[in-house]
């Protein structure tokens, strides 16, 4: 197949480089040439765009059979989020009309859920999160399927859990700084996938979603702030972090949701089997990879 992932980064790279392994054509598009050198070495063609600016997407060359949208707004606010999921994804599909893709991944968020009560969330659980960019997301994939229903146009979405592999991990990040709070009383549900499982989800969604559907993308286990931590403590021989402060725990109050993301979908229809089902599996990997045991 001859693929273009618009977003060749963290997620991008690495399953740029696997489709390459796998004998696809792999065009990785980035908004600057920094870092071209290693798409190449990845197998990966540079591409320059920016989804924010239609007529440089014009510019690419020629038809994609797959196309994975893994764009990111770099943690910006609202304004930055629409410009980059929902207007960006317009231009897409703007540019897509002429010649369409037989495939279209588009990577979203389980921060679209808007559970605050520690529910099972599957994909036909309500979205209506309070969160100014999480409804930007929601605008996004309504969008998307809109244009699969009523144009027949190939769009599949994949809402990512939190990402989490070699260097990326908030927490685990920090509580290797031992800067860590414990939130609360610690019982707010965590949702993870690896950055690995994510790339497998991709490819599994290029190779078996269907047009208009679905699919969360997150591990095995959803697991509390306290538990997480608990087991990283355990493994490391740290201490627990301490309890964050109630004008601390005021400010992360702001919009956090509170739910158990359900993967079954991903693994009986799209017939993905995980690398690392838990985050234990996953940050064993990582700490070991960094030498800390």
């Amino acid at each position: 197949m001859r693929v273009v992932i618009i977003g060749c980064g963290y997620v991008g790279l690495p399953l740029g480089a696997e489709l390459a392994r796998r004998g696809h054509t792999v065009v990785g598009v980035r908004r600057s040439a920094e870092g071209d050198d290693e798409l190449r070495a990845a197998g990966i063609t540079p591409m320059t765009a920016d989804v924010t600016q239609p007529e440089t997407l014009a510019a690419l060359p020629g038809r994609f059979d797959w196309v994975v949208n893994a764009v990111s707004s770099t943690k910006g606010g609202a304004p930055e989020y629409r410009a980059v999921y929902l207007e960006g994804t317009r231009h897409l599909l703007d540019w897509l009309a002429a010649h369409p893709p037989q495939q279209y991944i588009h990577l979203s968020s389980t921060s679209v859920y808007g559970q605050t009560d520690g529910a099972l969330v599957d994909e036909t659980a309500a979205t209506a999160p309070a969160g100014e960019t999480s409804q930007i997301l929601v605008e996004t994939e309504q969008l998307l399927r809109t244009a699969a229903s009523e144009r027949g146009f190939p769009a599949v979405i994949l809402r990512a859990a939190g990402i989490y592999g070699p260097g990326r991990g908030h927490l685990f990040q920090q509580f290797l700084r031992d800067e860590a709070r414990i939130a609360g009383d610690g019982s707010r549900v965590l949702n993870m996938i690896h950055r690995d499982d994510l790339v497998g989800a991709i490819i599994a969604a290029l190779e078996h979603g269907q047009r208009g559907e679905i699919y969360n993308a997150a591990d095995d286990e959803s697991v509390s702030q306290m538990d997480f931590f608990r087991w990283l403590a355990t493994k490391l021989s740290k201490p627990l972090p301490p309890f964050a402060g109630e004008a601390e725990n005021a400010a992360r109050k702001r919009g956090l949701t509170n739910k158990r993301v359900v993967n079954g979908k991903l693994k009986t229809a799209l017939r993905y089997a995980f690398t690392y089902p838990t985050f234990r599996e996953g940050y064993a990997s990582e700490i070991a990879r960094l030498g800390l045991l």
